[in-house]
């Protein structure tokens, strides 16, 4: 059977199962795009803020600003940009940078979990309206004549939506729960080292600079 034969034979719900998959496929290649950027390149640059924050707070936040498209760089951006803050300030421009940037690191979900419930209930509907027209066609007095066969051909062809609908919704799960769990990552380095900065600005607020370290000063 030829692609275009089994799109016909599924009936008319294979136009927005169409949809559906070709939407998917397009927010799962941006968000593959995004996550891959974040993963290959955030940790590294995040270590290196940490390290140069320790001696040379502005040159830190100049490497923030070059990165800015990263999303725990954005976060340390607006809270290193406050200008003399208290600890428990600097503490909530931390979050509150953080919880803004969370939609950013969930975008998609909400779509891809609509797609993931109505694909299979519309292979459900298209199932149901081939067996209706399927049935439709058998004569009450020709049980085991000639229409027969027919009709069970078109159960057969109507049970086409409902593989096509199981397959963009196992498809979109399995990339769904994919971008969930690097989400639950982001945010529990988001933490790990928002929790960290805030310790060294701590530091910082207490001795009135940046906390000196040795390995810096004799590179330096």
């Amino acid at each position: 059977m030829s692609l275009g034969n089994f799109f016909t034979l599924g009936g008319v719900v294979m136009w927005p199962l169409l949809a559906f998959s070709i939407l998917a496929i397009a927010l799962i290649l941006e968000r593959i795009i995004f996550w891959q950027r974040v993963t290959k390149r955030q940790n590294k640059v995040i270590r290196e803020v940490l390290k140069l924050y320790q001696y040379d707070p502005q040159a830190a936040l100049v490497k923030l600003e070059q990165n800015s498209d990263l999303p725990i760089a954005r976060i340390f951006i607006a809270a290193l940009e406050l200008e003399k803050a208290t600890p428990e300030e600097f503490q909530l421009a931390l979050e509150s940078a953080a919880q803004a940037e969370l939609p950013t690191l969930s975008r998609f979900n909400t779509v891809f979990e609509t797609i993931i419930s109505i694909s299979p209930l519309l292979g459900l509907l298209g199932t149901i309206l081939g067996l209706i027209n399927a049935f439709a066609a058998l004569r009450i007095g020709d049980i085991g004549g000639s229409n027969t066969a027919g009709v069970t051909g078109g159960i057969s062809e109507a049970l086409i939506s409902t593989v096509a609908g199981l397959c963009v919704a196992i498809f979109t799960l399995l990339f769904a729960n994919t971008f969930r769990g690097l989400y639950r990552r982001q945010r529990a380095a988001i933490q790990e080292y928002g929790g960290k900065l805030e310790l060294l600005y701590r530091r910082y607020y207490e001795h009135g600079r940046p906390p000196y370290s040795e390995t810096y000063k004799n590179v330096v």
